[in-house]
C-alpha cells in the first residue's frame, strides 16, 4: 500500500538533512502542528521495503517528530538488508516481491509462518545468525528511542536494544507501531515492548491472544498516515455537508478536474499492477452506457506502459466490447454492499435482492450516454487532494490506503488482497459499511455506477468511513512516544 512517497536512501549515515522530504511534505510547512517545548530526539526506525506501507508509516511518523520536536534526526534501519546477514535473511525483500505476486505461495507462507512454533524457531535461528551484527549496528546509531514499523523486527532487535542500553547505561525505549489494519502476523506482538500502537479492535484481540500484550501497553491510535490527510480532513470536515462539498469543488478546480462530474480514483499500488486496465475499461463502458458523467483518474505508478496505453486507447471500441459481454454478466451479477451488522450469508442475499431490484428497474443503455474522461497519472505526490476530489476509490486492500480513504470519508471498492495478511483489511471496509470487495472488473464497474447514481448511499458510506478514520494518528503517536522518551531521558540524567 502506499508507494506515493519518495524512497529514502538506504545508507546508514543519515541525519535529518539527509532525509529530504518529498514535494508533498514540503507543502506542509504552513500546517498547524504546534511544536512542543521539549528538545530534539534521535530516533531509529526499524523497517523493510516489503511493501510500501511500512516505510510510509515511518516517514509519516518522522515528519511529525520533526514538527513536534524541532531539530529531531532520524534513521531507518533494515536489519535484514543493512547488515551482512546470510541467507535467507539477505533475500527477504526479493522473496517478498516473488511471493506477493503469487497468491497461493503467499497464502502458504503466511499461514505456515503465522504459528507459535515457527515464530519461536525463526527467533532462535535469527538470534544465532544475526543478533551480534544487529546489536553492533544499533550501537553505531546510539538512539534515544527505537520504533519498529515491521512485523519481523520486534523480537531480536528488542533483545539487542536492551543490551545496547546496558552498555551505554541508559534506558532506550522500544515502541511497536503495527501497520496492519484488520489482521496481523504473530511476529508483530511482543509483550515486552514499552508500548504498542494499534489501529483496530480486531488487531487488539490478536495482540492480546497471540502475543499476551497487556492492556496497559496498548494504545488504540489508528494507522499513522501523512499529515496532509489530517490537514485536508480538517479543512473539508464532513464531505456530505455544503461546506465539505464546497471544499471538494475547490480541490477539483485546483487539480484541473471538471468539478461537475463524478470522480473515480483508481489505484493499483506503486507499481500500477493488477487488473487495472480491465477495471478502467469496464468503468468507462458502464459509466458511459448508463449515462453517468464522470472522470476516471488512474494512478499508474511506475507502469509507464499502462499510462501510455490509456492515453492512446480507443474508448469507442472498449464500449462496444463491453456491451457484447453485458448480457451474460447481468444474469450472474452478485454485488455485496454490506450493512455493518449483517452476517456474511445475509449480506450476500441482501445484495442479490438489491441487484435484482436494480436490474428490474434499470436500462442496459441510457438514452443519453455519459460524458466520461480518463486521466492517466504516474506517481501522485498529492494523494490527499485526489482522495478529497474523488467520490469513490478503487484499490487493493493496502492498510495505509484504506486508512487514508477513511480519514477523508471516501467510500472504497476493494479489488484484491494478499491472502492472510490483508484479509482483515477487507473486513474493516465491509464491517465498517464504507465499501465493498469484488475482484471481477465488470461487476466492480456495475456496482460503482450504482453508487454514483445514489447520492444518499454515498453520503451514508462517507459518514461510516469518517467514523473509522484517524487522520491525526501520526501526530498523536509521535507525541506520545516523544513525551515518554523525554521522561526517560530525564531519568537517565539522574
Amino acid at each position: 500500500m502506499m508507494a506515493q512517497r519518495k524512497q529514502l536512501e538506504m545508507e546508514i549515515e543519515r541525519s535529518s538533512e539527509q532525509h529530504p522530504q518529498d514535494e508533498q511534505n514540503n507543502n506542509d510547512d504552513d500546517m498547524s502542528t504546534t511544536p512542543t517545548k521539549k528538545g530534539p530526539l534521535k530516533i531509529l526506525f526499524l523497517s523493510s521495503d516489503t511493501g510500501g506501507g511500512h516505510r510510509a508509516s515511518a516517514e509519516a511518523l518522522a515528519n511529525q517528530f520533526q514538527r513536534l520536536y524541532p531539530g529531531t534526526t532520524y534513521d531507518l534501519l533494515d536489519i535484514w538488508s543493512d547488515i551482512d546477514s546470510s541467507w535467507p535473511y539477505n533475500s527477504i525483500k526479493d522473496a517478498y516481491k516473488s511471493m506477493s505476486a503469487s497468491p497461493w505461495k503467499w497464502r502458504t507462507l503466511y499461514h505456515v509462518s503465522n504459528t507459535a512454533v515457527y515464530a519461536k524457531f525463526a527467533d532462535f535461528h535469527s538470534y544465532y545468525m544475526n543478533e551480534g551484527m544487529i546489536r553492533e549496528k544499533i550501537e553505531q546509531y546510539n538512539p534515544d528511542v527505537v520504533v519498529s514499523v515491521h512485523p519481523t523486527m520486534n523480537y531480536i532487535p528488542l533483545f539487542s536494544i536492551r543490551k545496547v542500553a546496558e552498555k551505554f547505561d541508559k534506558e532506550i525505549p522500544f515502541f511497536t507501531v503495527v501497520t496492519d489494519f484488520g489482521s496481523g502476523h504473530c511476529t508483530w506482538f511482543n509483550k515486552d515492548v514499552d508500548r504498542m500502537y494499534l489501529a483496530s479492535e480486531p488487531i487488539k484481540a490478536i495482540a492480546q491472544k497471540r502475543g499476551g500484550v497487556p492492556d496497559e501497553k496498548i494504545v488504540m491510535s489508528g494507522l499513522p498516515i501523512r499529515y496532509d490527510f489530517a490537514a485536508q480532513a480538517d479543512a473539508m470536515g464532513d464531505r456530505t455537508t455544503d461546506e465539505g462539498k464546497a471544499h471538494q469543488q475547490k480541490i477539483r478546480e485546483e487539480l484541473n478536474i471538471d468539478p461537475n462530474k463524478k470522480i473515480i480514483l483508481v489505484m493499483g499500488g506503486g507499481e500500477g499492477v493488477g487488473s487495472l486496465s480491465s477495471i478502467v475499461n469496464e468503468l468507462y463502458a458502464k459509466l458511459r452506457t448508463q449515462g453517468v458523467d464522470a472522470t476516471i483518474c488512474v494512478v499508474c505508478g511506475r507502469n509507464e506502459q499502462l499510462k501510455g496505453d490509456l492515453e492512446t486507447r480507443c474508448w469507442d471500441t472498449v464500449v462496444s466490447q463491453s456491451l457484447n459481454s453485458y448480457a451474460s454478466l447481468k444474469s450472474r451479477v452478485v454485488t455485496k454492499l454490506l450493512s455493518a451488522h449483517a452476517s456474511r450469508s445475509r449480506r450476500i442475499q441482501a445484495a442479490l435482492d438489491r441487484a435484482a431490484a436494480k436490474a428490474a428497474k434499470g436500462r442496459d443503455v441510457a438514452e443519453v450516454p455519459g460524458n466520461v474522461d480518463v486521466i492517466p497519472l504516474g506517481f501522485v505526490k498529492n494523494m490527499a487532494e485526489y482522495m478529497v476530489a474523488a467520490d469513490v476509490l478503487v484499490s487493493k486492500a493496502g492498510p495505509g490506503t484504506i486508512a487514508e480513504a477513511a480519514a477523508v470519508g471516501l467510500p472504497i471498492m476493494v479489488t484484491s488482497h494478499l491472502p492472510g495478511q490483508e484479509a482483515g483489511n477487507v473486513d474493516i471496509v465491509l464491517d465498517g459499511g464504507f465499501g465493498d470487495y469484488c475482484e471481477d472488473p465488470e461487476t466492480i464497474a456495475l456496482e460503482i455506477a450504482c453508487w454514483l447514481q445514489d447520492s444518499q448511499l454515498l453520503d451514508v458510506m462517507s459518514k461510516k468511513a469518517q467514523a473509522v478514520g484517524h487522520p491525526h494518528a501520526a501526530e498523536e503517536i509521535a507525541q506520545d512516544i516523544g513525551d515518554t522518551t523525554h521522561d526517560l531521558m530525564e531519568k537517565n540524567k539522574k
